[in-house]
């Protein structure tokens, strides 16, 4: 992203207005992919958190609304989101409990390694080629240095055994997902976000635990609208209430 996209900036709200973002105006802006993904982030009193590619810092801000005795750290690769989502931890009361790294998942900081109760994570959607070139830097859209297997072998280096791992992804990627897991978590579940009711999920939540070995499980899932563009009772609950997802990992 050059610096000449981040000269434009807006101040956003999630949470319904609970939490307040400050964002480029061109470029990666948060959408309800990571409030969603905060809902599924579990963690006993006490616990750290990392939000593997934080941007702005959306999901960690919202996962640590509803944790109130979770400390949080959000490791983002591009410096200006960092400085944006320093505005953030500052702007939210969150300084004694947020910390934001600038550093890359695919060599994170030795301190940051196995020293996570949850590592959850909002990657790129798209494989490198497979969208046509976008007008700013794609960094956020377009896998670069790390595939998602790897990216998802880097979030689980960073938790501690047992600790919960949390994904939000396109639907289509949710094999992939799994075959990354295999072998070094278990406890996955499956969680379908449906657009309306009856139409086919275009995102998942994965969850799994870091070194278990118990079975998958698919759930019902969330319906995010209703016939006429609302969100239904259940997505406001979690997108404007800071509601919990409840899932089995």
């Amino acid at each position: 992203m050059s610096n000449s996209s981040l000269k434009k900036l807006t101040s956003d709200t999630v949470l319904g207005g609970r939490i307040l973002l400050f964002q480029p105006e061109i470029g990666y802006r948060v959408a309800v992919d990571p409030v969603l993904l905060s809902a599924a982030v579990q963690a006993p009193s006490g616990a750290r958190i990392l939000d593997a590619g934080c941007g702005t810092g959306a999901a960690l801000f919202c996962a640590l609304s509803r944790l109130e005795n979770v400390a949080g750290v959000g490791l983002e690769l591009q410096t200006e989101l960092v400085d944006l989502a320093w505005q953030g931890v500052h702007t939210n009361g969150l300084s004694d409990r947020a910390n934001i790294v600038a550093g890359d998942l695919a060599t994170p900081p030795n301190d940051l390694k196995a020293s996570f109760e949850a590592v959850f994570t909002n990657p790129p959607y798209f494989e490198s080629g497979s969208v046509p070139p976008l007008p700013v830097d794609d960094h956020a859209h377009v896998e670069k240095n790390l595939s998602l297997a790897h990216w998802i072998k880097a979030c689980l280096k960073c938790l501690c055994p047992d600790g919960l791992f949390a994904i939000i992804h396109r639907a289509e990627r949710a094999t992939d997902i799994i075959a990354a897991l295999q072998g070094r978590a278990g406890a996955v579940t499956l969680y379908p976000l449906w657009p309306k009711e009856g139409s086919p999920a275009k995102r998942i939540i994965v969850t799994a635990r870091k070194g278990r070995r118990s079975p998958a499980s698919l759930q019902p899932g969330l319906v995010l609208h209703k016939e006429n563009g609302e969100f239904t009772p259940e997505a406001n609950a979690i997108l404007r209430d800071g509601a919990p997802l409840t899932t089995t990992s």
